[in-house]
């Protein structure tokens, strides 16, 4: 792993020139350009604030919903484009891959970077919400960048995994977007983590989504420290 590191540190100025491609690939000839960062997540919060919040009353342990679904999109927006645009990568790049040598791992990990700054942008709006509903800043921030990290490194393993299957199992491709479909369900972005019963929580927290989604919410929403419980989950599972 070690040797693994320091052949992309070798590389990492062709990394960062396909990471930058790959942003101005997105978004060539779109009319909207770069907005479009924005409006998936914040589409999505509109839906969801019109039917989880005013049709069928879905708790939200007293947050407004727009912002709450929305402190959830976010990141998990992120996590989702990272996933359908690095999987199909190296096979979508196996012309340059046949030619010359490099790290393939730099085809997964220039879509993430991509996604990463697609989830800055979008983040500019949170910010905004943030000063619109009043939520107060506390020492609990502090911890953001660690699950940040966390969730940024969860989304590498699974993004060079699944990329590296899809090369020698194109099924991958058709699977993907079911999974992330359903994953999204298991995952409280709708929902609070306080409306799953108690004897399901266990089992719950397998998903490591759980546990970087509520301690988004928690510790910028709630200024309450991180679940730490859960948060060790997800990184467990980038670690394995």
């Amino acid at each position: 792993m070690i040797s693994d590191l320091r052949t992309l540190v070798a590389y990492r100025e062709l990394l960062w020139t396909w990471a930058l491609r790959d942003i101005k690939v997105r978004y060539t000839q779109t009319v909207m350009g770069v907005a479009w960062a924005i409006l998936q997540p914040f589409s999505m919060m509109v839906i969801f604030t019109v039917v989880f919040s005013l049709f069928m009353k879905v708790p939200t342990d007293g947050i407004p919903y727009p912002i709450f679904s929305y402190s959830a999109l976010l990141p998990w927006s992120f996590f989702a484009s990272s996933i359908s645009f690095g999987v199909p990568s190296v096979v979508n790049n196996s012309n340059l891959v046949t030619k010359i040598y490099f790290p393939r791992e730099v085809f997964p990990i220039a879509a993430v970077m991509a996604s990463f700054a697609d989830f800055l942008v979008a983040a500019v709006i949170f910010m905004g919400m943030m000063v619109f509903y009043r939520v107060a800043p506390s020492w609990a921030l502090l911890t953001v960048p660690l699950t940040l990290i966390i969730q940024i490194l969860l989304t590498l393993g699974v993004v060079l995994l699944a990329s590296a299957l899809n090369v020698f199992y194109r099924d991958v491709r058709f699977v993907i977007p079911l999974v992330t479909q359903l994953w999204m369900y298991a995952t409280p972005i709708i929902y609070p983590v306080s409306i799953v019963p108690e004897w399901l929580r266990p089992a719950y927290s397998l998903n490591p989504m759980v546990g970087i989604i509520d301690a988004y919410r928690k510790t910028i929403l709630a200024g309450q420290w991180p679940d730490f419980n859960y948060l060790s989950m997800a990184a467990v599972t980038f670690s394995a």
